[in-house]
């Protein structure tokens, strides 16, 4: 893990000139694990017109996380800087991303979240109804596009105070803002970056519309939410997050808790639907525990739970992986990285490491119990939320999420998978299965 120029450069294949492998990437799902057989945990290529590094497996994190801010710096696809803003704290670096970080980790402490959840619980049973209501009338529902605007309703009241957002112009732009994410940044009328680029300007203007509203009243909301934390919490030097920083920080919060957890949901729903067995014993535990309330001390108790959502995490994480530059040469496993390249380390293809878990292919709740902790084995084998100085910010939060609605779920509703349909996983830009999973809700 020293300098060296000696070593050779990873094996791999950069593709054509300027645009490398670049639109493999982009549309077929499976890039990286066809590269990885190919050539193994370290490979390179070139995506974007810039050499990367692909790299998996526990010690690759560990070595990347180890060196961040020294060797290694964030960075992001061209599209993703252009539309997350160049005041967001997924661009932010070293004292600045430090400070603005632990700003707003006040909105994702314990007692914060401790407040979210009946506002939680109110709006998981107001979709529930929708949903058997549909099912009802429709024979089926595609609850893929239903959990979109389920966590988007539950990320804008509870992040900014808007009842309802998915109704809104605001949810349509969200929507059109997030499809040219991770997208080829042409910025074209008709490109989805294009119209992306449009959509978050009119964004920006409805979130400082809001945030000013916010300001000049007098009067807290009656539900806690986190843009009120935000405007009220100090740095240690006493100052407070601008108009400019917030919008930009409410646009990253409102992606973070949209688009990861809809993925995250939408893969639970499959593979309990997939797995009867499992899904029996985890009623079985609610079935125990129906009749307390929902809080963050019974949602502790519900350790079966816990491990489902842990291995779907596993599974399917909703981030496939994350995109570092390298600031100065360096070399890990025998290969020199030089500086100025890109690394991209791999969480999926880690979370599948045959060295770490019995059986990685197998959807099985069991191997995270107290006894077995197959991840505890191996440092860093574990990251679907990211790690080190950069773990996602409402990591917290998104657990939050995801058993209140598994719990809710698992104790008043059934639903079944529909048949002649492709439950295949593609990634827009998290997975998600192709045919938007259908099913009969009740």
């Amino acid at each position: 893990m020293v300098d060296s120029l000696r070593s050779p450069l990873p094996p791999g294949e950069f593709g054509l000139p300027f645009i490398g492998k670049t639109l493999n990437f982009f549309t077929d799902p499976d890039f990286a694990s066809k590269q990885h057989a190919k050539y193994g945990p370290l490979f390179k290529t070139r995506l974007l017109n810039k050499p990367t590094v692909f790299m998996k497996g526990p010690e690759a994190i560990r070595f990347l996380f180890g060196q961040e801010g020294d060797r290694i710096t964030v960075t992001w696809p061209p599209s993703v800087e252009a539309l997350l803003g160049p005041l967001s704290l997924a661009l932010q670096t070293g004292g600045v991303h430090a400070g603005r970080r632990r700003l707003m980790a006040q909105a994702f402490q314990p007692r914060a979240l401790e407040g979210y959840i009946d506002t939680m619980v109110s709006i998981s049973d107001r979709y529930f109804q929708q949903w058997a209501q549909t099912s009802a009338q429709n024979g089926s529902l595609t609850w893929y596009p239903q959990l979109r605007r389920y966590t988007f309703d539950i990320a804008c009241k509870l992040l900014v105070g808007l009842d309802n957002a998915s109704e809104t112009e605001l949810g349509d732009l969200f929507e059109v803002w997030g499809a040219g994410l991770f997208s080829l940044p042409v910025n074209l009328p008709l490109t989805a970056f294009g119209k992306a680029k449009r959509s978050r300007d009119r964004l920006l203007v409805a979130l400082e519309k809001l945030i000013r509203d916010r300001k000049q009243s007098t009067r807290s909301p009656a539900t806690p939410d986190a843009l009120e934390l935000l405007l009220t919490a100090k740095d240690d030097d006493g100052n407070s997050l601008t108009v400019e920083e917030l919008k930009d920080q409410v646009l990253l919060l409102l992606f973070a808790g949209h688009e990861t957890l809809t993925s995250a949901l939408t893969s639970f729903c499959l593979l309990m639907a997939q797995n009867p067995e499992i899904r029996a014993k985890a009623e079985a535990e609610q079935s125990d525990l129906e009749d307390k309330r929902l809080t963050l001390e019974t949602l502790k108790q519900m350790t079966y739970l816990e491990q489902i959502l842990q291995e779907t995490l596993r599974m399917v994480p909703p981030v496939g992986g994350a995109f570092r530059q390298v600031l100065k040469t360096c070399e890990f496993g025998g290969y020199q990285i030089p500086a100025g390249w890109m690394v991209l380390y791999q969480i999926k293809q880690t979370h599948r490491d045959s060295d770490v878990y019995t059986q990685p292919k197998k959807f099985d709740p069991e191997r995270f119990n107290l006894e077995q902790s197959e991840q505890k084995r191996k440092p860093f084998s574990y990251v679907p939320f990211g790690g080190g100085i950069r773990e996602c910010l409402g990591k917290e939060f998104a657990r939050l999420e995801m058993k209140i609605f598994a719990a809710k779920l698992l104790r008043d509703h059934r639903w079944e998978l529909l048949p002649d349909q492709n439950l295949d996983f593609t990634i827009a830009p998290t997975p998600i299965p192709k045919d938007g999973l259908k099913v009969k809700f009740f």
